[in-house]
């Protein structure tokens, strides 16, 4: 029983211990610029197209329900507070969630692995080079630039989407849409989706991270660690959003 406990206890001490080392070397000169850019391109590359294919279906979904219940309730003037409430708080970072990590984190892991098992991570230590302050900190750092803009790029799809659905099938006044935007949405709901953004690129890019660099054995290893790190993102940020949920809720509650 010791020994089953060892090991994932184990993996969770090297991945807070490697958390610690990289906001340390967050604030410790020198910040590689260009590998921060090159990254942030990179994981916007493979984010981008994903991120609009999800968020359109899930936008359409989500209005669509909506307008049926606010038609039953006689109160279809206020999907615009609808639309912009679900694509705001909920839409924006959920899809960032399943992109970031099914497709940004992914690939930070598999390039990372792949580094790994070719021995580059240690030819760099036998160098004196900190693989954490040259590859892991701009990876974090671009993959929490990343989903920002993508939770802002999927916000306004759901609200533009929201209103192009609602108001040339469904029926609904455009100018009672505009006007119920900013009626439950306001500059606190967007900093606390901002932040869930912030929060699940970031630990996404920390899962990626941790488990790129410590990948063991050949090319099979790789694929492993990149199924591991969709599962073991997926469930740190799922509960991560839900307690940024709630905590957010009793913060705007007044």
């Amino acid at each position: 029983m010791n020994d089953l406990l060892a090991v994932p206890l184990r993996a969770v001490g090297g991945f807070f211990q490697m958390t610690a080392e990289v906001f340390r070397a967050m604030v410790r000169p020198p910040f590689q610029g260009r590998e921060f850019v090159d990254q942030a391109w990179f994981v916007a590359r493979v984010s981008m197209v994903p991120t609009v294919l999800v968020a359109v279906p899930f936008t359409v979904l989500v209005t669509f329900t909506l307008n049926i219940l606010l038609r039953e309730l006689g109160a279809a003037d206020l999907s615009g507070a609808g639309a912009a409430l679900g694509s705001v708080t909920q839409i924006g970072p959920m899809v960032t969630v399943l992109i970031v990590a099914g497709a940004g984190a992914t690939a930070i892991c598999a390039d990372l692995a792949a580094r790994t098992i070719r021995e580059e991570i240690d030819a760099m230590r036998v160098l004196g080079i900190d693989p954490v302050q040259r590859l892991v900190v701009p990876r974090v750092l671009a993959s929490t630039a990343v989903a920002l803009l993508l939770n802002g790029l999927v916000s306004t799809i759901g609200i533009v989407g929201g209103f192009a659905f609602s108001v040339l099938l469904q029926g609904v006044n455009p100018g009672a849409f505009v006007n119920g935007i900013t009626l439950l949405t306001g500059f606190g709901e967007l900093m606390i989706s901002q932040l869930k953004a912030g929060l699940f690129g970031m630990i996404a890019g920390l899962v990626a991270c941790y488990l790129g660099l410590n990948v063991k054995g050949g090319a099979k290893s790789v694929g492993d660690a990149v199924n591991q790190t969709v599962v073991f993102a997926f469930m740190a940020l799922f509960v991560v959003n839900v307690l940024v949920t709630a905590i957010g809720i009793k913060l705007t509650a007044g």
